[in-house]
């Protein structure tokens, strides 16, 4: 009999949306984190359709979340720019979990603890699906673009 995948929050909040999703999972060591490519690799999607959340601080509790292509890099001044700041900068691993309650690695854009204004790069908007962190190492979201941007209230934008 297979194993049922636990719920996360971001799972409970695209279900209360009655948002059309699709749980993916993959195999890691002792729930460690991988890089995007090998998620990519793992569950057997293209990485043009696999894409990370990061979390950056414009300083004095000014917090911004970011989702990007695996393969890509968040361009700060680009993203400083698309919101409106002189400068960005990546949150430190060490406070991502109390500032989101995810992991690195299992950051999901959506479901955090605290809403934040959040960005997905527009390279997302062509496409017929996304694949994003489920709120958990191990277990991925795919849904379309416009219902991920719908159940983190989120803005397309050039942040690549």
């Amino acid at each position: 009999m297979a194993k049922k995948m636990a719920k996360t929050n971001a799972v409970r909040l695209i279900e209360q949306q009655k948002i059309s999703y699709e749980l993916l999972s993959y195999k890691t060591e002792a729930g460690q984190p991988v890089d995007g490519i090998t998620v990519s690799e793992k569950i057997g999607y293209p990485c043009e359709y696999v894409y990370k959340t990061l979390v950056a601080t414009a300083g004095a509790k000014h917090y911004y979340v970011f989702v990007v292509p695996v393969a890509e890099e968040l361009d700060l001044k680009k993203a400083a720019k698309v919101i409106g700041e002189k400068k960005i900068e990546m949150v430190a691993m060490k406070e991502l979990l109390g500032l989101t309650g995810y992991v690195r690695g299992g950051c999901s854009p959506i479901g955090m603890k605290k809403w934040f204004p959040t960005y997905i790069d527009e390279s997302a908007e062509s496409l017929d699906f996304m694949i994003v962190s489920a709120g958990k190492i191990g277990i991925q979201l795919k849904l379309a673009p416009q219902d991920l941007a719908k159940a983190c209230h989120a803005k397309f934008a050039a942040i690549v």
